[in-house]
């Protein structure tokens, strides 16, 4: 059990490591980290509990793991860690784990061209999981689900976005101080179901909803998590393209380059891109075209 204690403190770091790093920077120590886990399970004998929360701090470790490959670039990958450990978290009998990683594997398919399986893999994490999955983890769930539907397109998949996002919202309300969460879920709150809503909203064309819920969220947003404030930005960007004012969407579009220049995150990269040439259609405008000549 010392070595499962060890285990799960270094996967909570790597979580904290990755609010404020990028999947550049933590790729060759998840990985590590995640053999050393499997290893350690593999080739060692240990009670069943033992074995149990083993592979329960693999599963973890393979959602971060899978996260930073995600991050970095690397999708076969995040794939191949993601799929280890539902396997490990299914063995555990943890289903509100296995419901995570899961749902961690539909958003990066969701987010690279494989809409319809993201689609249908968000829906059966959620499926799957949510009888036994606290409050939190049903919020997050429904969260990537309003995704998958978002990203699959079409004026049906539009609503069923929004009432996805009505529903994430309606579990979060059940948790309470009284309600015990896995420590994975440390980050779900009000301001990331906020997050998601206004990225919906965006992708969706509606920038008068989009642009006052992403001015909300980082107002109060900590500096020092780079990469997800050059991806809020970014969608801000866009939002602001979409709300006719090209002057400001400049601005906001200069910020994501500078901040995505020192940031190796294959995601923020892609945001660049989606800004780039949502702005093509303003290129007349000087402070877009001086943006558009500078990247080229």
């Amino acid at each position: 059990m010392a070595e499962v204690d060890d285990l799960q403190q270094r996967v909570h770091g790597l979580r904290l490591a990755d609010d404020v790093l990028a999947g550049g920077d933590l790729i060759r120590p998840a990985i590590r980290d995640l053999r050393r886990a499997v290893k350690l399970y593999r080739e060692n004998t240990y009670t069943s509990e033992v074995g149990r929360q083993l592979l329960r701090q693999i599963g973890e470790l393979a959602q971060i793991a899978g996260w930073i490959a995600s991050d970095a670039g690397q999708h076969e990958e995040a794939e191949r860690i993601y799929r280890l450990g539902i396997s490990a978290a299914r063995q555990a009998e943890d289903c509100t784990l296995a419901g995570n990683l899961a749902g961690s594997l539909a958003y990066q398919m969701s987010n690279t061209g494989r809409e319809a399986e993201g689609l249908i893999l968000a829906q059966a994490a959620f499926r799957d999981s949510q009888a036994e999955a606290p409050p939190k983890a049903r919020a997050l769930y429904l969260d990537r689900v309003a995704w998958a539907h978002t990203k699959a397109g079409g004026t049906k998949n539009g609503q069923q976005a929004m009432r996805a996002l009505g529903e994430a919202g309606q579990a979060l309300s059940e948790d309470s101080e009284g309600t015990e969460s896995p420590a994975w879920l440390y980050w779900v709150d009000a301001g990331e179901l906020k997050v998601m809503e206004s990225r919906v909203y965006t992708e969706l064309h509606r920038p008068l909803r989009a642009v006052p819920l992403l001015r909300e969220v980082l107002s109060g947003y900590d500096a020092t998590h780079t990469r997800e404030m050059a991806l809020y930005l970014s969608w801000l960007a866009v939002a602001l393209a979409d709300a006719n004012e090209p002057e400001e969407a400049a601005v906001v579009a200069e910020r994501v380059i500078s901040l995505g220049s020192d940031t190796p995150s294959e995601r923020v990269a892609e945001r660049v891109r989606v800004i780039l040439d949502r702005l093509q259609e303003y290129a007349d405008v000087p402070e877009v075209r001086a943006i558009l000549d500078s990247a080229a």
